[in-house]
């Protein structure tokens, strides 16, 4: 299936050069048909999701410095950004204090490593690669702004798993390469720069995802916890103290990261250059 491709809200100086031709929407979003599946590929943890639209691609330099622009004006308000059959899963406010003060203060975050971080001050030659050095709370904060929200964990894990059909890896079966996801990368003595976003086609997802394995790990809504036995538009909204969710692996961590079923926890506050985001509506 084709995914349906729309214009977002905040994407109209962002230049159309994503994909592994350079000529993509940066900003084109795909539909996701709701269903049933297993989360993590266990039967003992079965669920459903309704209809939803995913990014196609993980945010970029590019549409993130939009947002940047706009800051602070753009903090979300409470309720901001929630799951619409979600109750509770919007901005809280309390949320405000863990947001960079200012446009300076923003930016200052986004330079998290000086050698991995694809964040520019002006515009380079890094624009279509994937933001990172993000915090949770930032990317939740875009995605509200964006007209949007964070994919649950049950959303990302259906869309990377192709629904029903329970893939290991987003593309299927086959192990990973090259050609399929940015993996594996050795940060001590490799350069490992980040590439355009879906420059690995031969590892899109079942609805025309790219990079849902790779890349960049992505935050999403939920807490890092147990999943309860059964599932229907659900996600962790209590704090196991194990930090936010991020799904999908990166280009600096091995494969079995890449996998469908993988689960991890990182600190909501912190901002790393193996992480990054895209929104769902």
């Amino acid at each position: 299936m084709e995914p349906n491709v729309l214009a977002l809200p905040h994407c109209e100086g962002v230049e159309p050069a994503c994909g592994a031709a350079g000529d993509d929407d940066c900003c084109a979003s795909g539909a996701v048909a709701g269903g049933g599946f297993d989360r993590v590929n266990d039967p003992a943890l079965p669920a459903t999701v309704a209809n939803f639209e995913l990014d196609r691609y993980e945010v970029t330099v590019g549409r993130f410095r939009q947002f940047v622009a706009d800051y602070p004006r753009n903090r979300p308000m409470p309720g901001a950004g929630a799951h619409p059959r979600i109750e509770g899963s919007g901005w809280q406010a309390e949320w405000d204090a863990m947001l960079p003060a200012d446009a300076a203060a923003l930016q200052l975050a986004l330079q998290c490593d000086p050698n991995f971080r694809t964040w520019t001050d002006a515009p380079g030659d890094k624009e279509m690669a994937p933001i990172n050095c993000v915090s949770w709370y930032v990317a939740f904060a875009f995605c509200a702004w964006d007209e949007g929200r964070l994919p649950t964990e049950t959303e990302w894990n259906y869309a990377a798993a192709g629904g029903n059909e329970q893939r290991p890896f987003p593309w299927g079966d086959a192990a990973a390469d090259d050609s399929r996801a940015n993996f594996g990368c050795d940060t001590a003595v490799d350069a490992c720069l980040l590439p355009t976003v879906g420059s690995t086609p031969a590892g899109d997802g079942k609805w025309g995802h790219s990079d849902l394995a790779g890349n960049v790990a992505e935050w999403v809504l939920d807490y890092h916890g147990t999943m309860r036995p059964t599932c229907r538009d659900c996600a962790i909204l209590e704090d196991e103290t194990f930090g936010r969710e991020a799904r999908g692996g990166d280009f600096s961590h091995p494969e079995e990261q890449l996998a469908t079923s993988s689960r991890l926890g990182f600190a909501a506050d912190v901002g790393q250059t193996f992480l990054g985001f895209r929104c769902a509506r």
